[in-house]
């Protein structure tokens, strides 16, 4: 039988021998580090705003400060819509059936990309409706939407990565999600700092770099290397 590549043997994780916790913990850890970075992404924009926009920081950190239920709310139901393809693609790679991984696999990318232009479509209808509903205040109202209706603009790639680290997660690999999004939000951070001081932006410029970070987040999609990072046992047969 020969030999699993590195890059193989690094990115599965084999719960079936040897002891059980020190596996959970290797594969978990990295997973709570992820959700953990995704709701920082917010926090960072609320104390760039606050720290470098003069006269209006107050405005703005409530405005960013308002989207924050929104922005965790979104996140936390795209992780949990994306479960549905990480059962999928563990089915298809635990059956060693490869035709159903690669299909699987497209057609999250599929509804993916779809589902996140008509979450866009439907964010920007309802931006100012979902913010007034919060009783957000009228001096505050138009900064917010701003924020909202950019990050809403994001929803494709935001998507795209909670799809793809999905898949990552389906076949033992969570370090490759959590090494996506800690570049993207070092970037992020970057991103505010220039656009915000640089540029002299408000609530545009952090809500601008959160979409290009996670864009950034979303080209880990793993279909270029799903043929080598998950083997088939019918290919290491003798």
């Amino acid at each position: 039988m020969p030999e699993q590549s590195t890059l193989q043997k690094r990115n599965k994780i084999n719960m079936l021998e040897g002891t059980i916790w020190d596996k959970i913990l290797i594969y978990a850890f990295p997973l709570a580090a992820t959700g953990i970075l995704q709701q920082l992404f917010n926090a960072a924009d609320i104390a760039v705003v606050g720290r470098f926009t003069g006269s209006i920081a107050s405005l703005c950190m409530a405005a960013v400060g308002a989207n924050t239920p929104i922005v965790g709310l979104i996140v936390n139901l795209f992780v949990g819509i994306s479960m549905g393809t990480n059962v999928v693609v563990a089915t298809a790679a635990g059956s060693d059936d490869r035709k159903l991984l690669k299909k699987a696999s497209g057609n999250s990318l599929v509804i993916a990309i779809v589902g996140g232009i008509l979450m866009t479509i439907i964010g920007e209808l309802i931006a100012v409706p979902l913010l007034q509903s919060q009783n957000v205040p009228n001096d505050v109202l138009p900064l917010a939407a701003t924020y909202l209706r950019i990050y809403f603009a994001g929803m494709p790639v935001i998507l795209l990565y909670n799809f793809a680290a999905a898949i990552y997660r389906a076949v033992g690999n969570t370090k490759t999600p959590l090494i996506a999004l800690t570049i993207s939000g070092v970037l992020n951070v970057i991103l505010n700092l220039l656009f915000v001081i640089g540029f002299h932006m408000n609530v545009d410029g952090v809500a601008i770099p959160t979409v290009i970070s996670n864009a950034v987040s979303a080209v880990f999609w793993p279909l270029v290397c799903l043929e080598r990072m998950v083997p088939l046992k019918s290919k290491n047969r003798i």
